[in-house]
């Protein structure tokens, strides 16, 4: 029973024996040495090829000997009884060589299941300790020396059977030791070729690998990581990334086309993420190259950046589209005048705005790998020093609500808060900003404004009051005066910008849930007086006191000032002057008596 029988339909083993045992002949030169020990490399890498094509055929279906082995104990036992004693070391040999086949099959057999399963860190590791434990098992069982049998020269077939098993099995515990050499001399283009593998390209990476051009060109970029294949398949994956980059982009736009409620907003969405989109497509192209780079592998730092990235990208895109669909909707409520007040709509995107960055950074912080029930329960506890410390801002966030509901004053209006007197630019979460009159800017806390008197003069629907006192001379007529004043009153209400009695509003479009004078609610003055007021001490005063009906300055300007023209005229026409302080004086002489 030879060894070389049972292994002859092992192609490779058998060569490797071969090989071995010429090695191992006293007349090999050095030079034989080295020219097997290529061959043998070079069969060991063809091996490793074939294992990584078929890698689940060799994993299923590798050979076992536990039946040989299970045989041979049974002869071992019968030959023991008859005394066969060469018989016995022959066949305990040849035992010996099929475990240490079986453990190392079992060896690779786990090797190669690990290359799906881990990075190549743990592989590197695993490895190991895949090797440490072959090396501890085939030193258990190579525990007897078997020299003495090897020295004896006795005419007997037996132990000649006996000795060349002898031989093989010293040469499979090197071809072990080899096996082991090449698996880690291997384990990067192992572990990069199992990757191919995945994506079934390893048949055409191992053509392009094994050119001699690639293999040229291999020998001097493989020391910076990069070899024919890789760089091929950045060059192919640049391209893809570049026509798929419009590809995408024309599906993006088609998606949001087809979105009803977007529709109309689609040319501002797309103009507004293609500058974001873009950067995504690039990052996601460097990603790839990194990760064709890295063998297929991400590394841990970067994939988290990347991942914080996109994450932080994709926040940027929903607050731009927010803000564009924002924008667009307040420029319709500006262009058609709704009854909509621009400041709930301008603090309502402020706070959308907020609740999209909190959501952003609790993405990036669960990306980043932090405990998001800590920190949210953490909240809990966190959240009374935080509104103690925060006290202020809170103040103020209420204000805003105080003030948006109350309907104090809107944005656009004209109020004055203390001796500060401006229009309002906005209502903000914090503070209130006011454009003065001399075109300064004003922020207000809105704490304050809900604690402290707000004069509105916008808050007028009809009515601006003119009211003045037109002084005359005390030498002027009772009737002139009396024909001056009626004249004048009956000039105020035939004026067709003077509000009156008589002057119709329209209460339907402003209608209100609460029960009050409707009139002062909206701001409704038709006051209209005109009477001689007073004896002044330089003057007869005429009080004069009526409102125009716009409320616009500019306007109520104007009419003010057709009104003043008007009552000079009534003046003249009465022969009544203007009187303006003065004062006389007597001089007193003594007469002599």
């Amino acid at each position: 029973m030879a060894v070389e029988s049972k292994f002859a339909e092992m192609p490779f083993l058998s060569k490797q024996l071969d090989l071995i045992h010429q090695m191992n002949e006293s007349n090999t030169t050095q030079e034989q040495i080295m020219l097997i020990a290529e061959e043998q490399k070079s069969l060991y890498s063809q091996k490793l090829d074939e294992f990584l094509k078929d890698k689940e055929e060799f994993i299923n279906n590798y050979k076992n000997f536990d039946a040989e082995i299970f045989a041979l104990e049974k002869i071992i036992k019968l030959n023991k009884r008859l005394g066969n004693n060469y018989a016995v070391i022959r066949d305990k040999v040849l035992v010996k060589s099929y475990k240490l086949l079986n453990a190392q099959n079992d060896m690779i057999k786990s090797i190669l299941r690990a290359l799906d399963k881990m990075n190549f860190v743990e592989y590197q590791t695993y490895m190991s300790e895949m090797f440490a434990k072959n090396q501890e098992y085939n030193a258990e069982l190579n525990n007897v020396d078997y020299s003495d049998i090897l020295a004896l020269n006795q005419d007997s077939t037996i132990l000649k059977q006996a000795q060349q098993n002898i031989k093989d099995y010293y040469a499979l515990i090197e071809i072990n030791a080899d096996v082991l050499k090449y698996l880690s001399m291997f384990e990067t283009k192992m572990y990069r070729l199992n990757k191919y593998s995945k994506f079934n390209l390893i048949n055409p990476v191992l053509s392009i690998n094994n050119t001699p051009i690639a293999q040229k060109i291999n020998s001097v970029i493989e020391s910076y990581g990069f070899s024919v294949v890789k760089i091929l398949l950045m060059i192919i994956v640049s391209i893809l990334i570049y026509i798929l980059r419009t590809y995408i982009y024309i599906k993006i736009e088609s998606f949001i086309v087809e979105i009803n409620s977007l529709k109309k907003y689609s040319k501002d969405i797309l103009r507004s993420i293609r500058k974001p989109m873009e950067i995504v497509m690039i990052f996601i192209g460097i990603e790839i190259l990194i990760f064709i780079y890295y063998d297929f592998s991400g590394v841990g730092t970067l994939n988290e950046f990347f991942k914080i990235f996109y994450a932080i990208l994709l926040t940027y895109i929903v607050y731009r589209v927010v803000n564009i669909i924002a924008s667009i909707k307040i420029h319709e409520i500006q262009t058609v005048d709704r009854k909509i007040k621009r400041e709930v709509i301008n603090v309502g995107i402020k706070i959308i705005n907020f609740i999209i960055m909190i959501i952003g950074l609790l993405i990036v912080l669960y990306l980043a790998g932090a405990d998001l029930t800590a920190i949210l329960s953490g909240l809990g506890i966190g959240g009374l020093a935080v509104a103690l410390a925060s006290k202020d801002s809170l103040a103020n966030f209420f204000g805003t609500l105080s003030i948006l509901f109350s309907d104090v004053f809107s944005q656009g209006d004209w109020i004055v808060v203390n001796d500060l007197e401006g229009t309002v630019v906005e209502i903000g979460l914090r503070v209130t900003t006011l454009r003065t009159f001399d075109n300064a800017i004003i922020a207000i806390p809105n704490s304050i404004l809900t604690n402290k008197e707000v004069k509105n003069w916008n808050k007028r629907s009809l009515g601006r009051r003119i009211k003045m006192s037109v002084g005359v001379k005390y030498d002027s007529k009772s009737e002139d005066l009396r024909n001056a004043v009626a004249q004048i009153r009956q000039m105020l209400e035939d004026h067709p910008e003077i509000a009156t009695e008589d002057t119709e509003f329209n209460y339907e479009s402003t209608r209100s849930s609460k029960l009050v004078s409707r009139e002062d609610e909206i701001g409704i003055k038709k006051t209209l007086l005109v009477y001689l007021d007073e004896f002044a001490p330089s003057s007869i005063n005429i009080l004069i006191y009526c409102f125009s009906k716009s409320v616009v300055w500019s306007e109520w300007l104007e009419v003010k000032e057709d009104v003043l023209f008007k009552i000079m005229e009534i003046l003249e026409q009465n022969s009544l002057e203007f009187a303006f302080p003065s004062m006389s004086l007597y001089q007193e002489t003594n007469q002599p008596s």
